[in-house]
């Protein structure tokens, strides 16, 4: 069975630096893209961050580049999403997606709070 944990998630102040892991149980990290995705309350879900299954190529959403940076180590099957100056605008839950040639798979998604 195909799982995707997502923790590091919490209450942040704003400028926080937090980090978000995704660890994949059942499946072959490095034949997957790997991709972050974040839905505010009341909105869309939206793309965050994309790594291929190389774990070398990245794509970010245009209100993130420069501040969140994705990674992936796939012999541990797991991804990451450093986030850097955080501002309330980026409370949402996140979630974490591997997409195969035939499949993909979401996480659960851990809650993001931007709050002084």
């Amino acid at each position: 069975q195909v799982q995707l944990v997502e923790s590091g998630g919490g209450l942040v102040q704003p400028g926080g630096s937090p980090r978000l892991s995704c660890a994949a149980s059942g499946l072959t990290f490095s034949r997957y893209v790997v991709s972050w995705y974040r839905q505010a309350p009341g909105k869309a879900r939206g793309l965050v961050a994309t790594i291929d299954s190389a774990g070398s190529n990245t794509n970010y959403g245009g209100s993130v580049k420069g501040r969140f940076t994705i990674s992936s180590d796939n012999a541990k099957n797991m991804a990451s999403l450093q986030m850097n100056s955080l501002e309330p605008w980026d409370t949402a839950v996140y979630c974490c997606k591997a997409a195969g040639a035939w499949d993909k798979y979401w996480g659960q998604g851990t809650q993001v709070a931007v709050s002084s």
